[in-house]
């Protein structure tokens, strides 16, 4: 009997061991997973911490966040700007490049009329040579015409000049261009003689006027004619008032003998 309770006591012992072993290995395993619990428990509070300082600093990276995106959007609405313009731009280079095509198009068509630009160059810089040469000759031509035209005009003016002093001559009448002085008086005379002759534009039988302080005092009638002197008689009743000729008086072309005489009581001219 006591073997009996013997080996039930042992039979006990050993399960009583055998559930303190599994108890004790149960217990190491729950110390176990609460060490790893107690880990991971840290691990997830430390997330937490950290997102909850992400979470306190997400405001502050929104509103940078939205500042970025008005400086991003305000940046793209400047570049669609530029991109419309350039799109514009594009659109008139384009129109304009079909126009060039279209004007290149044509002088290829009438230059493939005419032949090669290559040959035609050739001839082209003869031509232009060719027209600068009848230029030069236009020019060199005008010159001479030009020329021509003014020995014209001044063989015109000396025929008229000419054909004035032949009328002056025909008709009696002294050159307009004498300017002329009294070189000798001969009261007994009635007569003097004056500086000039034919050279100078003394016609003979032409009337002169003896100017003073720009009036006429007397008037002459020429009676001969030389190269360089000739002489006049003293028109009677021509001398002015008070006045009496003077050798050096200014003379003048006058009227004809005749046409025209200022009536003057007659003053005897005296030597000088």
């Amino acid at each position: 009997m006591a073997n009996v309770f013997g080996i039930l006591t042992a039979i006990a012992l050993a399960l009583s061991a055998f559930v303190a072993f599994k108890n004790h290995a149960a217990y190491e395993k729950d110390l176990v997973e609460t060490d790893t619990r107690k880990k991971e428990l840290a691990a997830s509070e430390d997330r937490l911490a950290k997102d909850q300082k992400i979470l306190e600093e997400l405001p502050v990276e929104i509103d940078g966040v939205d500042a970025e995106v008005d400086t991003l959007t305000s940046a793209e609405n400047a570049q669609k700007k530029v991109n419309d313009g350039l799109t514009d731009k594009v659109a008139e280079k384009t129109k304009k490049i079909a126009t060039d095509k279209e004007q290149l198009d044509g002088i290829r068509e009438k230059t493939a009329k005419v032949g090669n630009v290559s040959e035609l160059a050739p001839k082209i810089k003869q031509m232009n040579a060719e027209i600068e040469e009848l230029k030069q000759g236009i020019t060199g031509s005008e010159a001479k015409l030009a020329n021509l035209t003014a020995q014209t005009a001044a063989t015109d003016a000396q025929i008229a000049d000419t054909k004035s002093k032949f009328e002056d001559f025909a008709g009696g009448r002294s050159l307009p261009s004498l300017n002329t002085r009294i070189r000798s008086i001969y009261p007994n005379w009635g007569f003097v003689t004056l500086a000039s002759g034919n050279n100078a534009g003394v016609v003979n039988s032409s009337t002169l006027n003896v100017v003073r302080n720009d009036q006429v005092i007397a008037k002459l009638l020429v009676t001969a004619v030389e190269s360089t002197t000739s002489s006049a008689s003293i028109v009677p009743d021509s001398m002015a008032t008070d006045a009496t000729l003077m050798v050096g008086d200014r003379v003048v072309p006058g009227l004809k003998e005749g046409k025209a005489a200022p009536s003057a009581p007659p003053v005897t001219p005296t030597a000088n």
